[in-house]
Parts: C-alpha cells; structure tokens; sequence
C-alpha cells in the first residue's frame, strides 16, 4: 500500500483526489471515490443557495461512511455567493476539509480555520503555493498547464511545476494536471507530490452524474483535442474542442474581445445543459489532456483499484530493475 502525508491529513486509503467539478462533483461521484478509497470535493456553487449544499452534505452521508470535502471557488465576479453562508453550512455539517480554488481565500481563512477545517488551495504557480502556505493553508493541489479548466496564465506543466513547488514549500502537494493512470501517479510522486488529483478521468466514471455522449465524447478525444480559450481576458480554459470552441476563438481573434462577446457561449449554465443533454455541440465542456489517456468508462472502484495496482507494480517491479548494487 502507498502512504504518504496526504493519506494522512485526510485519513484515506489512497492518495488520490477528486478535486470540485462544476456541475459534476455531486454525491454521486463523491461518495463513489471515498467508498473506493480516495477522496471527493462536491462543489458548493454547484448548487445556487447554501440549503441546496446541506441537501447534498446530508445525501453524501447517505451514501458512504468515508471522508469527502466541499469546493468552494472564489470567482472575480461584480455578485459574489454568499461564501460565509457556504461556509457556515460547511461548519455546521461537520465538514473537516475544503478545497479552495479562485481567487486568493485569505479573507475567508479566520472562518474556516477557527471551526478546525483543514484547507487545501488549488494553485496554478509556485508563488501562489508559497501564498497559500503562508496564510494557513493546510495543503496545496498544484494544477499543471495540461489541466482542464483554468490553469493560469504561466503556461508551466506538471512536469517542471510540481517539482519547482516542492522546492519552495512544505506542505504535502497534490498534483493534479495530465494525470490519469498508475504511471502518473508514480511518477507524481517522483517529483515531491504526496498524491494526485483528477478531474477529467473521473467524469469518464460509471457514477458521473453527466449524460452518457458526455462520457463517450471523453473516450473518443485525445491529447490534441483541446483548445484553450479566454487567453485574450487573462482567463485561459482549457476545453475540449468543439464547433462552439471554434467559434468563442474566432471572436476573440477579432481583437478587443469583451466577456460579453463570449458569455452566449462559454456561460456555466449552457455547459450545465450540454452536460444533462449530451448535445455535445452546445456548449464548452472543461478537459484536459488527460484525454488521451481515457480508453474506458469504468466505476470508481474500478478505476482506482486499476491506478494503484500498476503504481505498485511499477514500484515493485520497475524500480527493482533500476536499482542494482
């Protein structure tokens, strides 16, 4: 078995993460990768009021014994959520770990730190890392440039930034970024990570709550059949290539791009619809290049059974042969 400070912090079995998915990250899945082992992140702004969260809290329950957390992604936006009313929930449910995402959490660490949560950051930079370290962050989940949605805007991969990270911080890391597999979890590890994290492999699972073209669109892309839009407002997303993602890059191709230009497109509640209707040409859907290693669409249990089963091979059996006297 592989243990490290993230099987610790979060007392789990496996040091893999599914980190929040808008839309996707319900109790379904969450509930499916902490009875196999890992643990899930539902994301709050999933659901438009705080009551809608506590539902889902209570269903997770429902359905596994084992730890999961809550997302809660801070957005630049003129009407933010009411985070502190999120947060309450949180406290009030009894939730122990809170993956934070967006914009820097400081304003909200008093509150989360004083009801004793532990609180992972998602980062995209190195010095975004030694920020969340020094004000009180837990853990951080560091997002390489081949991640789906927003990976910032320096354009480091998993590869060069996880190791950079480990040299300047000293909280476990979870990686996350390109990683899908056994191999990608050894090789995490290989570079300072504690663990790994993985959002578009776990949408290709039995228990996603997304339509089955979703699913199958994943399996039938690979590791060129991502764009990355927004680049013009400073906002990159990485999503899957689509006729809608064609379109959202021409418009920004004109020069003077405007959020507004694009919001008919790349709006979070026309993904939501693609995601239920499986009309795959209707909105943007979040991917990264972890497409190319999404062959199948098997459970949670499945899936993680898989990915430690080859790390530990490769540990036992690869490594052996390295390694001589």
């Amino acid at each position: 078995m592989i243990k490290t400070r993230i099987t610790k912090l979060f007392g789990i079995e496996r040091p893999i993460v599914q980190g929040g998915l808008m839309w996707v990250a319900k109790s379904e899945l969450t509930s499916a990768v902490a009875n196999a082992g890992g643990i899930g992140f539902m994301t709050a702004l999933t659901f438009p009021e705080p009551e809608g969260l506590r539902a889902e809290i209570h269903k997770c329950r429902q359905l596994t014994n084992n730890p999961f957390g809550i997302n809660l992604t801070f957005l630049p936006t003129l009407r933010p959520p009411d985070y502190p009313a999120y947060i309450n929930v949180c406290i009030q449910e009894g939730i122990r770990f809170v993956e934070t995402a967006g914009r820097n959490p400081e304003p909200y660490m008093d509150q989360l730190k004083s009801a004793g949560i532990k609180v992972i950051h998602k980062c995209t930079s190195v010095r975004h890392a030694v920020k969340a370290q020094k004000i009180g962050c837990d853990a951080v989940s560091i997002d390489g440039f081949e991640a789906a949605g927003h990976p910032g805007e320096d354009d480091v991969t998993t590869m060069i930034l996880v190791p950079l990270t480990r040299d300047a911080i000293d909280l476990p890391i979870i990686a996350s970024g390109g990683l899908g597999d056994g191999r990608g979890l050894v090789g995490a590890l290989g570079l300072g990570a504690d663990g790994i994290n993985m959002g578009t492999r776990f949408v290709a699972t039995q228990e996603a709550p997304v339509h089955a073209n979703v699913k199958q669109a994943l399996v039938d892309h690979n590791e060129r059949d991502t764009r990355l839009i927004m680049r013009t407002l400073r906002n990159t997303e990485r999503v899957m290539h689509n006729p809608v993602v064609d379109k959202v890059l021409e418009i920004e191709s004109r020069g003077n791009t405007q959020i507004e230009d694009i919001v008919p497109f790349v709006s979070g509640l026309v993904g939501k619809e693609m995601l239920e209707q499986g009309q795959m040409e209707k909105g943007i859907l979040a991917a990264g290049q972890t497409l190319g290693l999404v062959k199948d669409i098997p459970t949670c249990q499945e899936l993680l059974d898989r990915i430690m089963a080859e790390a530990e091979k490769i540990i036992r059996e690869k490594f052996s042969q390295v390694i001589t006297d």
